[in-house]
């Protein structure tokens, strides 16, 4: 199939799921499309925002706009990793001999809703690691698979709030992104309230399979990004570090860690899914721009200078995209 049908495709059951998520949500366009981006790109997203905002029915209404196997985890401070993975169990044959076995854990999904994921323990949290990198879980000395698609979508209230633990800086790593949940403006809000506390809310249907998402993960990596825009985003990345040549001002004097390779590997991943919702089969400038924001904000670690001023790690990657130059010495606005 040529470029232009499977374009045409792609765009009509992508247009599919965005028609039955907002039979459901109102607004969160951003925040569609960036979920959208990280489930084409097999990745994982963090969504972050204060309580009532609607991540969680969000992220539900997008299993439910799917034929995937789906498990929610309430992550509290008594959550145990066993609580996630799984566990061994003391099992019995037929004739009275006893056996360990393995009893899967939540984790054991395609979709797995991490609702408050900074709710748990640092310890708690860890659990996910090697499954969002690995698409496995290890249990003693055996090894097991997950389902393909697997992919976690975790909601977590600001770090601020009484009760959360910051997650560490390994599983932030392992989010495609962090997208923010903007709060509803008056207009969206009516319609809340018009959906919410009228009749019940409407049924949504799967219009997209495992297979026809693992299709649209193909097209996705077949998308195409030039040299000059690649070295554009290998410039934004290295200019988030102190010590490179391309860092900004604010950077070299407020972070003490910048991006690491897998937030290269977001923003590039991202920017083409972006390319592809725009009927696109190459990456712009203008995709990796859109891209910068939620692929490094949670990549970035200020100083203690930084944190002591409260500097907003958004105004530096804004800077970042601000002053680094095209291949044609042109910086972005």
């Amino acid at each position: 199939m040529s470029d232009e049908p499977r374009l045409a495709l792609a765009r009509e059951r992508l247009d599919a799921v965005r028609r039955q998520i907002e039979r459901r949500i109102v607004g969160h366009h951003d925040l569609v499309n960036g979920i959208l981006a990280c489930l084409l790109s097999s990745g994982h997203v963090l969504l972050e925002g204060v309580p009532g905002l609607g991540k969680t029915l969000l992220v539900r209404t997008l299993s439910d706009a799917l034929h995937l196997d789906f498990a929610r985890i309430q992550f509290t401070p008594d959550l145990m990793p066993a609580d996630i993975i799984g566990t061994q169990v003391v099992s019995q044959d037929d004739e009275g001999r006893r056996h360990f076995q393995f009893q899967q854990g939540p984790v054991f999904t395609q979709l797995l809703l991490a609702d408050e994921i900074n709710r748990a323990t640092p310890k708690t949290q860890s659990a996910l690691l090697e499954a969002m990198e690995e698409k496995r879980v290890t249990v003693g000395r055996t090894g097991h698979a997950l389902q393909e698609p697997f992919m976690v979508l975790a909601t977590q209230n600001p770090i601020e709030m009484e009760g959360t633990y910051p997650l560490p800086e390994a599983q932030l790593d392992r989010f495609l992104l962090k997208l923010n949940a903007a709060y509803p403006d008056a207009g969206e809000l009516a319609q809340i309230v018009d959906r919410t506390t009228g009749a019940p809310m409407p049924a949504v249907d799967p219009v997209l399979s495992a297979g026809e998402l693992l299709e649209l993960r193909e097209l996705v990596r077949s998308v195409v990004i030039a040299g000059h825009v690649k070295d554009y985003a290998i410039r934004v990345v290295l200019a988030t570090h102190a010590r490179s040549a391309q860092a900004t001002p604010m950077v070299r004097r407020y972070v003490r860690h910048g991006a690491s390779p897998r937030g290269l590997q977001a923003m590039v991943l991202a920017a083409k899914a972006f390319a592809l919702f725009a009927g696109r089969i190459n990456v712009s400038f203008d995709d990796l721009t859109a891209a910068a924001l939620p692929a490094l904000r949670h990549r970035i670690l200020l100083n203690f200078e930084g944190e002591a001023e409260g500097i907003d790690v958004e105004d530096l990657i804004a800077e970042v995209v601000r002053e680094t130059p095209t291949v044609h010495g042109e910086a972005h606005a």
